[in-house]
């Protein structure tokens, strides 16, 4: 099955099988994607972005910049639950990227996504977007006169979220590293990355207000995303700020890098 027919694409062997998914857009990538078990195998292969839990790495293919999340391998009740009965976090990845785009919020533009099993196990996940062309995450901006707009642009990742919420998309991974941000022809733009946490579901101003409870902020910077976050929800700003979660101090040793 090809990957312009919306449907993955599989290869089994005695034991194992993968199964690839292009998005239509990315067809010409389709051999690249297929690839990813292989080229995540040899370490000298793409540009190391980060390694921890999961791996990230950059690639440079078909004169396009694409980054892709090798995640960790779950334990054995997850690696069974994920390999019969749930969607990996790599094609949930894909699924909440292409839905966020599609309602008009911010997100690197999915490219495909691959899964390897071992039998009923599931062994590997890969998830491939293109690379962001913001310039900066949340971390900048907690740094007061780093970014350029600064003020606009914390507004606008109130507004981000606030959006998400209406149409009752939760992200429990809304962090700092998790957004980013820049200007774009001269206006604010948000891209919300790391997917596989979106839940869905009614939204409440006590819920929604306490998803920025993982973003360190200064007196101004609680403002600015309040007064955000209240234009989208039609909220009174007074009252989303007597209601804002407890965050870390910009100061607090908690807050961490912010270089």
């Amino acid at each position: 099955m090809s990957a312009s027919s919306n449907k993955p694409c599989s290869s089994k062997g005695v034991l194992r099988s993968q199964h690839t998914f292009v998005h239509p857009q990315f067809a010409k990538l389709k051999t690249f994607v297929a690839s990813l078990p292989q080229l995540f195998a040899d370490p000298e292969q793409g540009r190391m972005i980060y390694r921890g839990r999961n791996e990230l790495r950059e690639f440079e293919v078909e004169g396009v910049r694409v980054v892709v999340k090798s995640f960790c391998k779950p334990h054995l009740v997850n690696r069974l639950a994920y390999g019969l009965l749930r969607k990996s976090k790599a094609q949930r990845s894909f699924e909440y990227a292409d839905l966020l785009r599609h309602n008009g919020i911010g997100s690197p533009a999915p490219v495909g996504w691959v899964t390897v099993r071992h039998g009923l196990l599931l062994a590997d996940s890969y998830y491939a977007s293109l690379s962001s062309n913001l310039p900066f995450t949340y971390i900048d901006l907690m740094q007061p006169g780093r970014v350029p707009n600064e003020d606009t642009l914390l507004r606008e990742v109130g507004r981000t979220a606030g959006r998400m919420h209406n149409l009752g998309m939760i992200h429990r991974d809304f962090s700092r590293g998790n957004i980013l941000v820049g200007m774009t022809d001269g206006k604010p733009n948000v891209e919300i990355i790391d997917l596989n946490r979106i839940r869905f579901h009614q939204i409440s101003m006590a819920e929604g207000l306490a998803n920025f409870n993982r973003l360190p902020v200064s007196d101004t910077m609680r403002r600015l995303l309040a007064e955000g976050y209240a234009e989208v929800r039609g909220y009174k700003t007074a009252q989303c700020l007597n209601d804002w979660p407890e965050s870390e101090s910009l100061n607090s040793p908690a807050a961490g890098n912010r270089t």
